[in-house]
């Protein structure tokens, strides 16, 4: 999953940035800025009209990013979220009426 697919106020980790051409430079920005593999990241706001630019927390630091950018940004849901695959998988549990 893409950061720019990431719904509002959920979270994920960082997988990896994708670059879209082998020197990008918006690929190696984000990760100086700090995305990089294995740290949380949420969607906090989008924009009107749309929704660019979008803004994402890591840590105690806010960025906002166009779609674009944010498409690079490969992530993976945080376990026990609606997008957690995990948490799709799982069998239904029975309960017992007594």
């Amino acid at each position: 999953m893409r950061l720019n697919e990431l719904p509002l106020n959920l979270s994920g980790v960082i997988d990896h940035v994708a670059p879209v051409t082998p020197a990008d430079p918006i690929a190696r920005r984000l990760e100086e800025f700090g995305f990089v593999p294995g740290e949380p990241v949420k969607v906090v706001a989008f924009g009107p009209f749309g929704g660019d630019p979008m803004a994402v927390e890591i840590g105690f630091t806010r960025f906002a990013l166009r779609r674009s950018e944010a498409a690079r940004v490969v992530i993976q849901p945080l376990q026990g979220t609606a997008l957690d695959p995990v948490l799709h998988n799982s069998a239904p549990t029975q309960t017992e009426d007594a």
